[in-house]
């Protein structure tokens, strides 16, 4: 049988947070068996993905693999979308995501928690691949894109505690993270406006936007969440309710019908700090910190992403 994709290359981040646990010697061979070429390549730095991913769309691979966590996916995506929009004739490759990270929610958003080889074979191995455009956003700030989501508060502080839990591997540690974070945390004063509205003006736990459902792995933050819908999601968990409960409640998306959670959808999100003090917030799992105002603007529809033969949503079939 033909496969479709000619060339691929497998860009690694060894330092992820479950790298040892998939070994990309192992996934090298089996991407092998589909792809007539493929070549690896190991991260050495932070944003050196995102290069990498430049370089692989400039060469006009069919598919770029990152094989690390959500923020290996996350540069390798923002690198195929500048390669793009720097030269329109690059027919981005797409994107196809292995799990060797922290949370691996890119993935699970995509491929729930199918076993990465089952993924690479149902994207790799047919004839024809099913390839779906998925949204993106930019940090105005900084320029930076946003694959998944980004979250001031609670979220943010966990994943700077992650940081610290060496011992721990795999979703468990954001888990673990996520708990010790509560032990001492408190709620921030913050204004959060949606398309010009202010939503909300006051005490603030997280303010969540993006367009994937999970983070760390298993949190439903934004379960409504559409990945190609051309819309950014967005959940302001506010002060009245008691943090403890987040944790629980997220897990399947009860914290949407609580009163002291709002929901929106928007293309273009603000969220300012407003006791002057700097925002904690992350994008696909990079604490930033220095600023009191983040302003994230909707890109729709402009990374291809390998999906599952059964995926929702508009897709691109692309010849062999």
């Amino acid at each position: 049988m033909r496969h479709w994709a000619r060339t691929a290359v497998i860009v690694a981040n060894g330092r992820a947070g479950g790298a040892a646990s998939i070994p990309v010697s192992d996934v090298a061979e089996a991407c092998r068996g589909l792809v007539a070429e493929v070549s690896v390549v190991r991260t050495a730095y932070r944003g050196h993905a995102r290069m990498l991913a430049v370089k692989a769309a400039r060469d006009g691979a069919d598919a770029v693999l990152a094989v690390g966590g959500d923020g290996t996916a996350s540069e390798v995506a923002g690198g195929i979308v500048a390669a793009v929009a720097a030269d329109p004739r690059i027919v981005g490759p797409a994107l196809l995501c292995v799990p060797a990270g922290t949370g691996n929610s890119f993935y699970k958003e995509i491929w729930q928690d199918r076993p990465w080889r089952t993924s690479l074979g149902t994207a790799l191995g047919g004839a024809r691949p099913r390839i779906r455009q998925v949204d993106m956003a930019r940090v105005e700030q900084t320029r930076d894109t946003v694959l998944l989501g980004a979250c001031s508060g609670l979220v943010a502080e966990a994943l700077d505690t992650a940081a610290g839990l060496t011992r721990l591997t795999g979703r468990a540690r954001y888990q673990e993270a996520v708990a010790a974070t509560l032990r001492d945390f408190a709620p921030h004063p913050a204004r959060v406006v949606v398309d010009g509205e202010v939503i909300h003006d006051g005490s603030v736990i997280l303010a969540n936007v993006g367009g994937g459902r999970y983070r760390g792995g298993g949190f439903l933050l934004l379960p409504r969440s559409v990945l190609d819908d051309g819309l950014l999601d967005v959940c302001v968990v506010t002060g009245d309710l008691d943090p403890r409960e987040l944790p629980a409640l997220t897990r399947d998306g009860r914290h949407l019908v609580r009163p002291e959670v709002l929901y929106r959808r928007g293309r273009r999100i603000e969220i300012e700090r407003t006791d002057g003090a700097p925002l904690t917030f992350e994008r696909d799992g990079e604490v930033q910190r220095g600023r009191t105002r983040y302003v994230l603007d909707v890109l729709p529809a402009v990374l291809p992403v390998l999906s599952p033969t059964d995926a929702s949503g508009p897709t691109t079939i692309r010849p062999a």
